[in-house]
């Protein structure tokens, strides 16, 4: 079978943009190189779709919650993936998990018989020079292929190794506490919100990293030594007890307006989309648990009800500088015959991987029919996950992020949190239909 669009890997965004492409009418090459001879450190067989880590899509509400609602998004438009997990759900309360085994073996099968894919198990070492592609290889992408990728994206822009911090929505943020300034007020003096400590609060904090339960390195990444750039904060505190205070927690040159001195540390956050919704604690990558992380980062004067949209977490990754690189049909810039999707773009998640990948493939049907797609809208969790990886994250900043709702545009006028997330889904469907509404003859059936 000639192809016409070559999608690279077939974890769970390849399998998702092959089956849009080839409901579509369009003839795909699927790559994937388990299966052929090759492995990763943490695939065990050589099904598509494999579930690696966790066999949890997690909240399928809805009404309630970001991820949930790109559930639904996502089973509107045909999704491979959707349809297969609700077939081989196991009982998991609101959330949804899967039988790993029968959901690996259902989208592989589903694939394997469709009439305009050809799977194909190969290791695939460079990026094609010409002809419609897709990468979609994950965050174990083989090395031959990552320098591949870094030769077209620059080395600057391609990370092996994620050093997340934690992420804390702005309107949890205590301001009576904490301020806003630039050190030595540079710049703009709005640039960070300053979180001030005492001597006592910074000592009781420095103790809770040190004894505070850690997470352990996979045994893929043992071996994979830190580097300053991305130290774990509880490693900096082992330093010494002082350490932090002339590193990202140093006070000097930060006057809380309060007393008019400099406090004897700070927590800095820094803006990290352009919303404004979220704030980025600098410096805090981690490696400690999430509930422990919960616990210890709401001691910070300031945050006590901080709700947070991503925790920290140290490991190893292979990622592109989305919002840099790609344009925001998912294309590289520089090479606009190839696009990107899945967890290699720094979406972080199953459902997330899938739901790029499910982009990626319609993007590209749409492309090889000769029309536009727009991208959905940003009030939707598609377009605002979208949106984010393309365009709305801090380059300067990026890392890996799941959907959430900061991700999406503010709802005007104040209300209460629980009636605020429905506002946010309510606001997501009624702007989904009306993108999907041109294009319904266009959507694939559910599997």
């Amino acid at each position: 079978m000639t192809h016409q669009v070559h999608i690279i890997g077939g974890g769970l965004a390849g399998s998702e943009a092959a089956w849009q492409l080839a409901e579509a009418g369009t003839k795909v090459r699927l790559s994937e190189m388990r299966g052929g001879g090759d492995t990763t450190p943490a695939h065990q067989g050589d099904a598509l779709a494999e579930l690696v880590c966790s066999n949890s899509f997690r909240s399928d509400d809805a009404d309630h919650n970001a991820v949930g609602l790109l559930h639904a998004e996502m089973r509107a438009l045909g999704s491979l993936i959707m349809a297969a997990a609700d077939v081989h759900r196991v009982p998991a309360g609101s959330a949804l998990a899967v039988d790993r085994e029968g959901f690996a073996a259902a989208v592989t099968a589903r694939l394997a018989a469709h009439p305009n894919v050809e799977l194909v198990r190969e290791r695939v070492d460079a990026l094609p020079a010409s002809g419609a592609t897709i990468v979609a290889t994950g965050p174990l992408t083989a090395m031959t292929l990552a320098e591949s990728i870094g030769a077209a994206t620059g080395t600057d822009a391609l990370a092996f190794f994620d050093a997340i911090a934690p992420i804390v929505h702005r309107d949890s943020i205590d301001m009576d506490v904490c301020w806003m300034a630039s050190r030595w007020d540079k710049g703009d003096t709005h640039d960070y919100i300053n979180c001030p400590m005492t001597k006592e609060q910074y000592l009781a904090f420095h103790r809770g990293l040190i004894e505070g339960e850690k997470t352990e390195f996979k045994a893929w990444e043992k071996d994979t030594p830190y580097f300053e750039g991305c130290m774990p904060i509880e490693v900096m505190a082992e330093r010494g007890v002082d350490t932090l205070r002339y590193g990202p927690m140093k006070p000097v040159g930060l006057d809380d307006p309060r007393t008019g001195r400099w406090p004897h540390a700070v927590v800095q956050l820094r803006q990290d989309n352009a919303l404004g919704t979220l704030w980025n604690m600098v410096g805090f990558q981690t490696k400690l648990k999430h509930a422990e992380q919960v616990r210890l980062f709401r001691t910070i004067p300031g945050l006590e009800k901080a709700e947070f949209a991503r925790l920290g977490g140290l490991h190893r990754n292979t990622f592109i500088n989305s919002p840099m690189l790609l344009d925001r049909e998912l294309r590289l810039r520089k090479a606009p015959h190839i696009r990107f999707a899945g967890q290699i773009t720094g979406c972080e998640g199953y459902v997330e991987s899938a739901a790029v990948g499910l982009l990626a493939g319609r993007f590209a049907a749409a492309e090889r029919a000769g029309r536009a797609l727009a991208p959905p809208p940003a009030e939707t969790a598609l377009g605002a996950l979208l949106g984010h990886i393309t365009g709305g994250a801090d380059a300067a900043s990026y890392q890996p992020m799941n959907v959430n709702f900061g991700l999406f545009p503010p709802i005007a006028g104040k209300s209460r949190k629980a009636d605020r997330k429905a506002l946010y889904t309510g606001r997501a469907r009624a702007a989904l239909a009306e993108w999907l509404a041109p294009q319904a003859r266009l959507i694939p059936s559910p599997a």
